[in-house]
C-alpha cells in the first residue's frame, strides 16, 4: 500500500518559470572575456542567491512529492552536501522517496523510523557527516525527513545554509497541506450541502411512499374482503400495483395463478431438491429475495411455508414500492391459502374415510352416493393400485405426494394410506409406469415399487381386488427388477400361488422339495435355498447369480453341489428343476423367505 501511494507522491515537476538558479550543485561554466575578470565568486557568496531561486520554486511545486524531490536535487545549494535519502509522512507511516538509492535505503529506513521524529546524526560508508533532519510544519507536525550527507564536515554557515534549505523545504509541505486541507473542507461543504438536499428529498418521497402504501393497502384489502377469486385475485392486483408479471406456486412449486405476460407452457416441473434448497434459502431473509430473473416472497403462516409468491423481473427493475407490494401480497395470500388447505385437508379425510371403507368391504350401498359428494364416480369399473416407496414413510407428505404425481399422468382417483404403503382407487386401467416414473421425478429416487390389481366391477369385489394389487406389488419387490409396477393380470403363474390358495398344502410342498435344505440352513446359519432361488430367477447363469449374491464363481458352484448332496434332488433333472423353482418361489412369496 505504502509503494502504490509513494508512486502518486513523487511525480516529475517541471518548473515552466525557467530553470532554477546555478549553484555549486549545477552552475554552467561562463565564456572568456575580454578584459579584467571580476572578483572569484567562493560557494558561500552564490549560496542565498541559489537558495532564493530554489525557494521560490518550492512554494511553486504542486505537490509534496515534488516539493521533496527539489530538495533532494538541488540540496547542493546549501555546501557541499548530498542527498541520500527522502521520506514523506503518509498516513502515520514514513514513505521512501523514488530517489532513494538502494544500497543504504533498508539501513536509512530503519535509522530514520528510530529518531521517531527527532533529528539525529546517520552514518554511511564513505560520508564523514551525516544527519537525518526532520521536515516539520508550523505547528509541528512532522511531514517527513531529508537525509543529508558530506564528505567533509560542514562549517558553521554551510550548516546554517542547510539548516534553512531544510525549513523552507517544510514550509513549502505545509502551504501544500494547508491547501488540500482547503480543498478538502471545500468538498467536505459540497457534500453535506448535498446531503442536506438528498434529505430534503427523501422526506418528500416519504409522504409519497406512505400514499402508496396505503393504496396497496387498500386494494389487496379490496381483494380479501370480496372473499372471491383467491391466488388469482391476488397476482391481478400485484401485477396492476408493479406492472410485472406475478404468480403463485404452492409449497412444491406447482403453479396455482399467473398474470401477466410470459407464462411458460407448459409450466416447469419442479427439482424436489432445488426446490427446498430455494425455499431454505429465501426462508433465512426477512423480506421478497432476488433468484434469478425473479423477486420472491414466501408465504407463511405460524412458521409454515404454505407457498411462494413472486414477481418476473428479468430486467431488475424492482424498487423499494415493487418490494414492499410484494411483501404486502404474501401475508394476504397466507390467510387465503391457509383457508384452501384446510378445505383440502377435508376433502382428503373424506376421501380417506370413504376408501377405508372400500377397502374393508364395509363401505355398503351408501358409497355410491358418498362418492358422488367428492365428486368421484363409483359406478364405473376400478383398478386398485398399491405404492410403496422404501426411503419413504407412509405419511400424510408422501401421501401428498402419490396424489399430485396421480393427477400429473392424468389418473381420477379416490386415496388413503394404510401402514408401509399408499392406496389409489382408480376408475380407468391406471398408467401405472407413468405414475412410477412420475413419483421417481417426485420423490428423487427410483427405490419404489408399485402393484396394480385386475378390473373391479363392483364396490364388494374392492376388498379381494386390494390383495390382488398387494399380491403384485409383493411379487415384483421379490423378483430380480424390485423397483417399478406390476399388474395383477400379467403375473401368469405367480397368481395360482396367490390368495386363495391352500397354504397347508403349500407347506407341505415347500417342505417336500426344500425341508432338508432349510433345515440345514437353520442349524449352520447358511443360505442354501436363497442360493438356490437366485440360481432359478438368474435362469441357471453362473455369473449373474454369482454377482446378485456378490460372492465368486468358485463359490456359488460349491453351493450348488452341496445342494445336490443336502436335498438329494439333481438339479439337471426337467421335472426336478421344475419342482424346485416353483417351490423357491412359494417359500419367497407365499411362506415370506428372506427376499
Amino acid at each position: 500500500m505504502a509503494g502504490s501511494r509513494a508512486h502518486t507522491l513523487y511525480p516529475r515537476y517541471s518548473d515552466r518559470k525557467g530553470d532554477l538558479p546555478r549553484g555549486s550543485a549545477g552552475r554552467q561554466p561562463t565564456s572568456a572575456r575580454a578584459g579584467p575578470h571580476p572578483p572569484a565568486r567562493t560557494p558561500t557568496d552564490r549560496a542565498p542567491h541559489d537558495l532564493m531561486g530554489l525557494s521560490q520554486a518550492l512554494f511553486d511545486a504542486p505537490d509534496e512529492g515534488e516539493i521533496l524531490r527539489l530538495a533532494m536535487e538541488h540540496i547542493g545549494a546549501a555546501g557541499p552536501y548530498s542527498a541520500e535519502a527522502g521520506y514523506l509522512t503518509v498516513g502515520g507511516d514514513l514513505v521512501p522517496s523514488p530517489r532513494n538509492g538502494e544500497t543504504h535505503a533498508s539501513a536509512l529506513g530503519r535509522r530514520v523510523r528510530e529518531l521517531a521524529g527527532q533529528d539525529g546524526p546517520v552514518a554511511v560508508p564513505g560520508r564523514a557527516w551525516g544527519r537525518a533532519m526532520g521536515l516539520r510544519g508550523v505547528e509541528g507536525g512532522l511531514h517527513g525527513y531529508l537525509v543529508v550527507t558530506s564528505r567533509s564536515r560542514p562549517t558553521e554557515a554551510e550548516r546554517s545554509l542547510l539548516t534553512t534549505l531544510v525549513a523552507h523545504t517544510a514550509a513549502a509541505l505545509s502551504v501544500v497541506f494547508a491547501h488540500r486541507r482547503q480543498r478538502e473542507d471545500a468538498l467536505e461543504l459540497c457534500r453535506l450541502r448535498e446531503e442536506r438536499t438528498a434529505l430534503q428529498r427523501k422526506l418528500i418521497s416519504v409522504v409519497a411512499e406512505l400514499g402508496y402504501e396505503r393504496a396497496v393497502h387498500a386494494l389487496l384489502a379490496g381483494v380479501a374482503a370480496s372473499g372471491g377469486g383467491g391466488e388469482e385475485a391476488v397476482t391481478r392486483a400485484l401485477h396492476r400495483l408493479t406492472g410485472l408479471p406475478a404468480l403463485v406456486e404452492d409449497r412444491f412449486g406447482r403453479l396455482r395463478s399467473w398474470t401477466g405476460p410470459g407464462r411458460p407452457d407448459p409450466y416447469p416441473e419442479p427439482d424436489p431438491v432445488r426446490r427446498d434448497e430455494m425455499l431454505h434459502t429465501v426462508a433465512r431473509e426477512a423480506g421478497p429475495v432476488r433468484r434469478e430473473d425473479r423477486l420472491v416472497a414466501l408465504v407463511r403462516l405460524r412458521g409454515e411455508i404454505l407457498g411462494v409468491v413472486a414477481l418476473v423481473d428479468v430486467r431488475d427493475e424492482a424498487d423499494e414500492h415493487t418490494v414492499f407490494a410484494l411483501g404486502h401480497a404474501a401475508k394476504s395470500l397466507s390467510l387465503e391459502l391457509a383457508h384452501l388447505r384446510d378445505l383440502a385437508e377435508v376433502e382428503r379425510r373424506l376421501h380417506r374415510e370413504l376408501v377405508d371403507d372400500l377397502l374393508a368391504g364395509t363401505a355398503g350401498a351408501g358409497a355410491y352416493a358418498r362418492s358422488e359428494a367428492v365428486g368421484h364416480d363409483l359406478h364405473r369399473s376400478h383398478y386398485i393400485v398399491v405404492v410403496r416407496w422404501s426411503n419413504r414413510t407412509a405419511d400424510d407428505s408422501f401421501a401428498q405426494a402419490v396424489g399430485r404425481a396421480a393427477s400429473t399422468v392424468g389418473m381420477r382417483s379416490l386415496l388413503t394410506r394404510r401402514p408401509g404403503h399408499v392406496v389409489l382407487v382408480a376408475d380407468d386401467r391406471p398408467p401405472a409406469r407413468a405414475l412410477y416414473e412420475a413419483l421417481a421425478r417426485e420423490t428423487g429416487t427410483r427405490s419404489g415399487t408399485i402393484g396394480v390389481s385386475a378390473p373391479c366391477d363392483g364396490v364388494d369385489a374392492i376388498p379381494h381386488h386390494y390383495r390382488e394389487a398387494q399380491r403384485a406389488l409383493d411379487v415384483r419387490r421379490h423378483s430380480r427388477e424390485r423397483y417399478g409396477a406390476t399388474f395383477f393380470d400379467e403375473l401368469g403363474l405367480y397368481r395360482i400361488l396367490g390368495p386363495g390358495s391352500d397354504y397347508r398344502e403349500l407347506e407341505t410342498f415347500v417342505h417336500e422339495w426344500l425341508g432338508r435344505l432349510i433345515d440345514y440352513d437353520s442349524r449352520h446359519h447358511a443360505a442354501m435355498v436363497e442360493t438356490l432361488s437366485r440360481y432359478f430367477d438368474c435362469g441357471g447363469n453362473y455369473d449373474e447369480t454369482a454377482d446378485s449374491l456378490a460372492i465368486h464363481r468358485s463359490t456359488l458352484r460349491y453351493r450348488l453341489q452341496r445342494i445336490r448332496d443336502i436335498g438329494g434332488h439333481d438339479l439337471a433333472d426337467v421335472e426336478d428343476r421344475l419342482n424346485l423353482q416353483v417351490a423357491t418361489r412359494v417359500w419367497k412369496i407365499v411362506l415370506g423367505g428372506p427376499g
